[in-house]
């Protein structure tokens, strides 16, 4: 991690998220004095789970996957973060650790702001504090539907649900493909590595996928949807 000053290249002055925009110019100074720019390279940690956490990430650029630590080192990934997306708000709230980890799989920049300016601006500015409420409303909804996909669908129906996800988000990243690997992929889908290797094998067998090295491209979406909802 390294931190941003105004004086370099990479320093961006401006922050663009809707929901800043709504602040008055006394808490956008609130912001700017209580944030710190930063620059997360590839493999860094963003947050660490049930590390101490003193404030909230805003992610201004590259991608990150969020995951659950199990035991014996077995991880559940529970989605892709992109830019302008905020993590940590459950500390602001909750409780003071991060409940999660984080991990770059590209080069992202941030800013940190303290979480007590972010417990200010909700008390006092109702349209921010309704942009965090929705924020907060809408990981809980991922999160209840990636537990309804454990519980209720098989292998074949996670892996197809997972794939189709990954696969949105190329209009991010065209490549996404190639920063996940087969390891993540099964994480996702809260199945083996072993198993999901043999679910790629057999997807590409029924002509539902092409696979060239890390990269997977989806050559009949419906039947994939169709699968995600019944397997």
């Amino acid at each position: 991690m390294k931190t941003i000053t105004e004086t370099d290249s990479d320093f961006i002055c401006d922050i663009q998220a809707q929901c800043f925009q709504n602040l008055q110019p006394e808490e956008v100074e609130l912001v700017r004095a209580s944030k710190t720019q930063v620059l997360f390279r590839k493999g860094d940690n963003l947050t660490k789970q049930g590390a101490f956490a003193s404030y909230v990430l805003f992610i201004l650029n590259g991608l990150a996957k969020q995951y659950i630590e199990g035991d014996a080192g077995r991880n559940f990934n529970l989605r892709i973060i992109r830019p302008g997306e905020f993590l940590g708000l459950s500390a602001v709230f909750n409780e003071n650790t991060f409940n999660y980890s984080t991990i770059a799989l590209t080069d992202c920049q941030a800013y940190l702001i303290e979480k007590e300016a972010i417990v200010k601006l909700v008390r006092n500015n109702g349209v921010f504090g309704y942009s965090i409420i929705k924020r907060y409303c809408e990981m809980n909804t991922v999160l209840f539907s990636t537990i309804g996909n454990l519980l209720y669908r098989q292998m074949n129906g996670r892996m197809a649900e997972i794939l189709l996800y990954i696969d949105s988000l190329k209009t991010e990243k065209e490549e996404i493909f190639h920063l996940l690997s087969r390891k993540d992929l099964a994480d996702f889908a809260g199945i083996s590595m072993e198993s999901a290797v043999k679910l790629l094998k057999n997807f590409e067998k029924d002509g539902l996928i092409q696979l060239n090295e890390k990269e997977i491209k989806i050559l009949k979406y419906k039947t994939l949807a169709e699968l995600s909802k019944k397997g």
